[in-house]
């Protein structure tokens, strides 16, 4: 293991500065600096991987090691050759690739043939920047952006042949190109536009628009139709088509593109592209794109860790401000897809005219109450502000506040109505840059039939697989809800929790606008998490259409009622009552036992289902008590919070970032689906000791305190948000083995508490946990000290 350190901390220095020993000693490593990209890059889900991209970038410009498939598509460490390069790689979003190539011309023999074979070892990626030689053509390859234009730096050997081509002819990510179209401009700009085809997740075909532009004139315009060159006179429309320019090349001439993208028009793109890349500097860009990042990761400054702990710290922090896409252009235009025909509409202007947030792409905010409500609210409450309001636009253009929208369409993406607790959380949280009864009346429709609540996963064209009739009924949805699968995640049992806490968090918000008898009825159906509490055997479980309890039980069963999960791990989903389930466990030693118990064995397959999403769909690997490799459980181990053991938080949440969420090995990284920065945004939370099991939704929001690794993590917080400055968690006398709080103070005032305020960190100050190697078992052990449930102590 120290070999293996000693390696790593060898690699970081080359991978900074180059390999300079003179530098070396100079250089100031900031957090962009300590950015690894390829963590997990083996296992890459299509949106997952991300190089040339600025935080939330409509472009993320990267090269495509593998193609057709939403899974195993996209970057992958271990292939070989490069497809192309192309400039969008979002939750069921793809299009205009790529590629710069040299001699006899192959691209419309298809990216299997005009593809080209790469090493690692002449390979660079930083936040922001990617640099790759195409070996087949002797060319190397350049990559940085700014937040809507994609920016080249191509190297080209002597060659009479040089090309850079545009295939539309591509099956990229989660769909095939259903057409394009390209024209010539110029002899030194094309334009155009690929329909990406209907996905199962998206049910609308999606047009991305480009304009390309390029620093010196090409010589000629070709294209290709079907698999066939064919020419074209400065344009070529239809299906399977593609395009390429031609030019010479002398030994070592640089040709520069840059490529902007619109999903409203060509002329919307020209002006992204004119607006936020007006020069053809590119060192300048990709400077530009390194302090972009800087200034976003330095919100968190952390002390203390290894080298590898510092570098696996602020990637986990990249990717929480990744996947989840801009989709509207630099003046607001946005392309509206939630009704029958596409529409442009305008996002409102502020008084300097500028647009005053953002329309978002966004996978399912499933399990969202664990990770990026707390992170986001917290260190970049402007991105929650944008991302609430995207939503609100898009209930008032199509009539329902989504819960994973892909390019302007509604995508019903997993189940519940699971934005709900985010929004609330903003709200609660004082974030309240939108329209409030607009928000409200949003939700609660989702909460009722016609909402979001009466669909099932990517249920499209009904409102059945929600079960919400029965859940208003009997209080529960049964288990199966019928012979007819309308959806996908058509689990009863999950969904029947997860309709209980979104009711809760909903009630909070009613209450804060005195609408006391929304508050009333939804603190009631908040309670329905009771009724598939089998007595009997001591877990949830699934009740059939006739009220009895399914037969046979088997608690280790994926799905069968449970969403990506089993009824081991839903058991502990009721983040807004704890104390409730507690009360049905029997006590707090029974509820500490059974949760400990389950940790003990999860502890024996490292918490998760296997290293990757490969492995974690695997049937036998499936049967296990916790698996923090996907949603369903990652709130677990803060559990014992509210049990009278905050010591055995403190051990298991070391434990699991130790197996689950440590190092920087393209190999590994966070052992299933990372979807699009949720589990990066849980790993930052853990390793800075702070957690909200109810995702911040109680009438006055709190965080959980657990064992930070580091031994200062200083959040500097949003001035126009909150009024303090900074708030500091420093842990004296940390270490691998001092992982126990022995004592703590909140602004040198003790704290005998494992929680503190939303209200009291904004405000700015320091909570200082005093470390030690064995537990204190008294400190925050008391009932009175648990944190607050719905149900009281």
């Amino acid at each position: 293991m120290k070999k293996l350190l000693l390696y790593f901390s060898c690699l970081f220095c080359f991978y900074v500065i180059g390999g300079n020993p003179t530098f070396a000693q100079k250089a100031k490593v900031e957090p962009v600096d300590l950015v690894y990209p390829l963590v997990d890059a083996a296992n890459s889900r299509w949106f997952f991987f991300n190089s040339a991209t600025r935080p939330f970038g409509m472009v993320n410009l990267s090269p495509d090691n593998a193609i057709e498939a939403d899974w195993n598509a996209g970057y992958r460490y271990e292939k070989d050759s490069i497809k192309c390069f192309s400039h969008v790689h979002g939750w069921q979003l793809s299009g205009i690739p790529v590629l710069p190539t040299t001699g006899d011309f192959k691209g419309h023999l298809g990216s299997n043939i005009y593809g080209s074979k790469f090493s690692h070892t002449t390979e660079t990626i930083k936040a922001g920047y990617h640099k790759v030689v195409l070996d087949a053509y002797g060319i190397t390859a350049e990559l940085t952006s700014t937040t809507r234009v994609g920016f080249h730096k191509y190297t080209f050997p002597k060659s009479a042949k040089s090309q850079i081509l545009f295939d539309f002819s591509t099956f990229l990510g989660p769909s095939d190109t259903q057409k394009g179209f390209v024209k010539k401009v110029s002899n030194q700009e094309i334009e155009g536009y690929a329909i990406m085809a209907p996905t199962v997740r998206r049910p609308k075909t999606l047009t991305v628009f480009f304009v390309a532009q390029f620093d010196k004139p090409f010589d000629s315009f070709k294209g290709w139709r079907k698999g066939q060159l064919e020419e074209i006179n400065n344009s070529i429309e239809g299906e399977k088509v593609g395009a390429y320019v031609n030019f010479t090349t002398q030994a070592g001439e640089v040709r520069k593109m840059k490529v902007a993208i619109s999903y409203v028009s060509e002329e919307q793109a020209r002006l992204n592209l004119t607006s936020e890349l007006p020069y053809w500097d590119f060192e300048k860009a990709v400077k530009d794109s390194r302090e972009d990042w800087n200034k976003w990761l330095s919100r968190i400054e952390i002390e203390g860790g290894t080298d590898i702990e510092k570098r696996r710290f602020y990637t986990d922090l990249w990717h929480a401000l990744q996947g989840r896409r801009i989709i509207s252009d630099v003046n607001g235009k946005y392309s509206d897809m939630t009704g029958p025909e596409r529409l442009i509409k305008q996002i409102p202007l502020d008084f300097q005219g500028k647009p005053k947030y953002n329309h978002h792409n966004s996978d399912s905010f499933w399990g969202a109450q664990w990770t990026i409500n707390t992170l986001w609210h917290l260190v970049y409450p402007e991105v929650t502000e944008s991302f609430v309001n995207s939503m609100v636009m898009m209930y008032q253009d199509g009539g329902l506040i989504p819960r994973g929208p892909a390019g302007g369409n509604y995508t019903y993406v997993m189940t519940g109505a699971a934005t709900t607790p985010f929004i609330v959380s903003a709200y609660l949280k004082g974030i309240k840059g939108f329209n409030i009864e607009k928000v409200y009346e949003g939700l609660r429709k989702n909460h009722f039939p016609g909402g979001m609540m009466s669909k099932a996963g990517y249920e499209h064209n009904t409102f059945k697989g929600g079960g919400i009739e029965y859940y208003l009924e009997r209080g529960y949805v049964p288990h199966p809800l019928s012979k007819t699968k309308y959806g996908f995640h058509q689990d009863g049992s999950t969904q029947t929790l997860e309709y209980a806490y979104q009711d809760y968090t909903l009630a909070q918000m009613a209450k804060k606008l005195g609408k006391k008898d929304d508050y009333e009825l939804f603190m009631k159906r908040a309670t329905n998490y009771k009724n598939i509490w089998n007595a009997d055997i001591g877990w949830m479980w699934n009740r059939t259409l006739d009220g009895k309890w399914a037969e046979p039980v088997d608690i280790l069963r994926y799905d069968n009622g449970w969403e990506e999960g089993n009824a081991a791990q839903y058991v502990w989903f009721v983040p807004h009552d704890v104390q409730g389930l507690i009360n049905l466990m029997g006590s707090r030693e029974a509820f500490t036992t059974k949760l400990n118990t389950s940790f003990e064995k999860a502890q024996t397959h490292d918490f998760v289902s296997g290293k990757s999403h490969y492995k974690e769909t695997l049937e036998e690997l499936r049967r296990v008590y916790i698996n923090y490799g996907n949603q369903p459980s990652i709130q677990t181990a803060f559990l014992f919070n509210y049990a009278g053991s905050p010591w055995l938080t403190q051990y298991w949440s070391r434990q699991v970032i130790d197996k689950v969420y440590s190092g920087i090995s393209p190999q590994f990284g966070y052992s299933g689906d990372e979807d699009q920065g949720l589990m990066g945004s849980l790993s930052v939370l853990m390793k800075s000791g702070i957690f909200s099991t109810n995702g911040g939704t109680s009438p006055e929001p709190f965080y959980e305190i657990s064992s930070p690794i580091f031994n200062k993590i200083t959040f500097h917080l949003n001035p126009k948000y909150y009024s303090g400055k900074t708030f500091t968690i420093e842990a004296k006398n940390n270490s691998s083995k001092n992982l126990y709080i022995q004592s703590a103070q909140l602004n040198s005032q003790a704290l005998n508490k494992p929680w503190i305020l939303h209200e009291t960190v904004v405000k700015g100050g320091k909570l200082t946990l005093n470390m030690g190697e064995k537990p204190n078992k008294s400190w925050g052990s008391k009932p009175e000290q648990a944190p607050p449930s719905m149900t009281g102590k």
